[in-house]
C-alpha cells in the first residue's frame, strides 16, 4: 500500500504543477459536496417538525435549503466528474503515457524485449497511462464519499447509537469487492502472453506483407483457428475470474441490504413508541437513502481504486525494472575521437537468456582500427550476435570487449553509440517522410538536406528519389497515404539513414545487400569498400560486413569465419582459401552453385 500512496502522490504532485486550477476545482467540489448532502438533509427534518407545528415561515425557508443543498449536490457531482475526466486526460494521455513509453524505449539493451514475463507486463501497460492517472482521483472520490458516510452516519447516530452498526455493513461490500478484484487482477497477468499471442495472430492475419503467403498457401483459416484458441484460452481465465468477482460483489451488497432494512425498521419501531418526530423519520429515510448513494460511490471508487491494481502492480514492476537498470554499473569514460589500436574480443561468450546453448563461445579475435572485416558462417552461427554486443545491446557473459584498450562496458552507452552506424538486416520501415526516414541516422540532423543527399548518394538510391511522387518529401507507407516501396528499396532507405553519420568508429553492414538484386548488390559494396577507406583515413574507423554471399567479402582485410558460435577461422580471403578449412569448403559451394553447367 506504501507504493501505490507513492504513486498516487507523484501523480498529484505532477497534476498541480501540469493544472492547479483543475485539482482546486476538484477538491473544492469534493468539500462542498459533502456539506450539501449533510445540510439537505437537516433542513428535511427541520421543514417537516415545522409544519406539523404550524411554524409556516421556517418550515418553507428549510424546504427552500433543502431543495437549494439537494441540487447543489448534484450540481456538484457532476461538474466534478467533468472536472476529473478533463485532468486524467491532460496527465494520463500525455505526460504519464510518454513516460511509460520513455521508459520502456530507454533500457539500455535489448534483452528485455526478449523476456516474456517483462512483454506480459507491457501488454497489460501500454495502453493503461489513462486508468493509472484516474486510479489517482477514485481514491480521492472514495475518501471523500467515506467522509459522506461518516457525517451520515454521525446523524443517525444522535438518533440511535445502534444505527451505528450500519457502518460495519457498509464496509462489507468493500472487503469482498477486494476479494473478487485480488482474482481479476491475477487472472489478467496469467493470461497475458495468451492476449499477445492472439493479437499478434491477427495483425498477423490483417497486415498485407503477410497476406500475399497466407493466400497463396492457403493457411488463413488455421491462423484464424489460433487466434480464436489463443483468444478463448485467455478469455475463459478472465471471464472465470470475473464472474467470482460478481459473486463476491452480490453477497457484499446482500449483507448491506440486511443491515439498512434492519437499521429503518428499528426508528420507525422507536418512533411509532413515541421516541422521536416525524422529521427524525425523515431525517432517518434521507440520511439513510443518502448513506445507501454514499456507499454505492465509495463501493464503486473503492472498486476501481482496487481494480486499477491490476494495471498499477505491472506498471510499478516495470519502473522497478527500469530504475534497476539505470543503477546498474555503467561506464562514463569518452568514446575516443579516433581509433588507434582496434576493437578486440578477449573470450567473449554469451548465451540468450532461457536458452542454455551459447550463441558466441570464447571469441577471441581483434579488429584492427582502419580495417575492413567481414563475417561469414551458416545462419545461426552467431554473426549477428556478435555485432549486437559490440552495440551494446548485449553484455558478454563471460570475457569482454575492448576500444583501444578501454573495456567496452565503460565507455558511455549514449556516447558509443554516437560514434557508431549501423544496418541490421531487420531493418526499420519508418513510415515517414523519405527524407526523415534517412535523416533519423542522425538526429541532429534530421533537417540537413545536404547531408541527407549525400547519404543516399552512398546508398545508390538516387535512383529511387527520382521515381518518388515528391521527391525527398513524399510520405512512405500506404497507412498514412503515402509510397510503398519494394523489399530492396526499403534496404536502401536503411542504408542510407546508416551512412548518415560522417565520422564513426565503427561503421556495422549486417547483410546490407540481402534483399537487392546483382547489379545494385556491386554498385553499393563498391561505394562502401570507398566509404570505408575513407573513414578508415578519418577516423581509424572498424567497418564491419556481415555476409552470406562470400563473392561480396573478398576484399575485407579480415574474415571471420563463425561455426556454431566459436571462430572457426581468421585470416585474408587468399590465406582462407589456401588454409582449405570450412570457409574454402562454404565458399566451394557457392561459387560451384553460380557456375555455368
Amino acid at each position: 500500500m506504501k507504493r501505490y500512496l507513492a504513486l498516487w502522490a507523484e501523480l498529484f504532485r505532477l497534476s498541480w504543477r501540469k493544472e492547479p486550477r483543475l485539482v482546486g476545482g476538484i477538491l473544492a467540489a469534493q468539500t462542498a459536496a459533502v456539506a450539501a448532502v449533510a445540510a439537505s438533509a437537516l433542513c428535511l427534518r427541520e421543514a417537516v417538525d415545522a409544519a406539523l407545528a404550524h411554524r409556516s415561515g421556517p418550515a418553507v425557508a428549510a424546504a427552500l435549503g433543502a431543495a437549494l443543498a439537494y441540487g447543489v449536490t448534484w450540481f456538484l457531482r457532476g461538474a466534478r466528474g467533468s472536472l476529473r475526466m478533463l485532468l486524467v486526460e491532460k496527465v494520463g494521455l500525455t505526460d504519464l503515457h510518454q513516460q511509460i513509453h520513455r521508459d520502456i524505449a530507454s533500457v539500455e539493451g535489448l534483452d528485455h524485449l526478449e523476456r516474456t514475463d517483462f512483454l506480459d507486463r507491457v501488454t497489460v501497460v501500454r495502453e493503461s497511462a489513462w486508468e493509472i492517472a484516474s486510479s489517482l482521483w477514485a481514491s480521492v472520490d472514495a475518501v471523500f464519499n467515506v467522509i459522506e458516510v461518516t457525517v451520515a452516519l454521525v446523524l443517525l447516530g444522535t438518533m440511535n447509537p445502534w444505527l451505528l452498526f450500519l457502518l460495519a455493513f457498509a464496509a462489507v461490500p468493500l472487503w469482498f469487492d477486494q476479494r473478487g478484484l485480488r482474482a481479476v487482477k491475477e487472472a489478467e497477468t496469467a493470461t497475458a502472453e495468451a492476449f499477445r499471442l492472439q493479437r499478434h495472430l491477427f495483425e498477423l492475419a490483417t497486415s498485407a506483407s503477410a497476406g500475399k503467403e497466407l493466400r497463396v498457401a492457403g493457411s488463413g483459416p488455421e491462423l484464424a483457428r489460433r487466434q480464436q484458441e489463443a483468444w478463448d484460452e485467455a478469455m475463459s481465465g478472465r471471464t472465470m475470474a470475473r464472474i467470482s468477482a460478481a459473486v463476491w460483489k452480490v453477497s457484499g451488497w446482500g449483507l448491506f441490504t440486511a443491515g439498512f432494512v434492519a437499521g429503518l425498521a428499528l426508528v420507525a419501531h422507536r418512533t411509532a413508541h413515541g421516541h422521536g418526530t416525524v422529521g427524525d423519520i425523515v431525517l432517518t429515510v434521507t440520511v439513510a437513502n443518502n448513506l445507501r448513494e454514499s456507499v454505492h460511490l465509495t463501493v464503486v471508487r473503492a472498486t476501481e481504486t482496487a481494480g486499477a491494481s491490476r494495471l498499477i502492480e505491472p506498471y510499478l514492476w516495470l519502473r522497478d525494472w527500469v530504475a534497476v537498470d539505470r543503477a546498474r554499473a555503467r561506464g562514463g569514460e569518452k568514446t575516443p575521437k579516433v581509433l588507434r589500436e582496434g576493437i578486440a574480443f578477449e573470450n567473449v561468450s554469451y548465451a540468450y537468456p532461457g536458452t542454455g546453448r551459447l550463441a558466441l563461445d570464447g571469441v577471441d579475435v581483434t579488429l584492427p582500427a582502419g580495417s575492413v572485416v567481414a563475417i561469414v558462417g551458416e545462419y545461426g552461427s552467431g554473426k549477428t550476435t556478435l555485432v549486437k554486443l559490440l552495440a551494446k545491446f548485449y553484455r558478454p557473459d563471460g570475457g569482454r570487449i575492448t576500444v583501444d584498450g578501454v573495456d567496452l562496458a565503460e565507455l558511455d552507452t549514449g556516447d558509443w553509440r554516437s560514434r557508431s552506424s549501423a544496418a541490421f538486416q531487420d531493418f526499420g520501415r519508418l513510415h515517414a517522410s523519405f527524407a526523415e526516414a534517412v535523416g533519423l541516422g542522425d538526429l541532429a540532423h534530421v533537417e540537413d538536406r545536404e547531408r541527407i543527399a549525400e547519404a543516399v548518394r552512398a546508398a545508390d538510391a538516387e535512383s529511387l528519389v527520382a521515381r518518388l511522387p515528391d521527391g525527398l518529401d513524399s510520405q512512405l507507407g500506404r497507412e498514412f497515404d503515402g509510397v510503398d516501396l519494394s523489399e530492396g528499396q526499403w534496404q536502401k532507405t536503411a542504408l542510407a539513414r546508416a551512412s548518415m553519420r560522417p565520422d564513426p568508429l565503427l561503421f556495422v553492414l549486417d547483410e546490407p545487400t540481402a534483399s537487392l538484386d546483382a547489379p545494385s548488390e556491386h554498385a553499393i559494396f563498391a561505394r562502401y569498400m570507398q566509404r570505408a577507406r575513407d573513414l578508415a583515413a578519418r577516423t581509424g574507423a572498424v567497418t564491419l560486413i556481415v555476409s552470406h554471399r562470400f563473392s561480396t567479402v573478398t576484399g575485407a582485410d579480415l574474415i571471420l569465419v563463425l561455426d556454431n558460435g566459436r571462430l572457426a577461422e581468421v585470416g585474408t580471403h587468399r590465406e582462407l582459401l589456401s588454409l582449405g578449412g570450412r570457409y574454402a569448403d562454404l565458399y566451394a559451394i557457392q561459387a560451384n552453385a553460380y557456375a555455368p553447367r
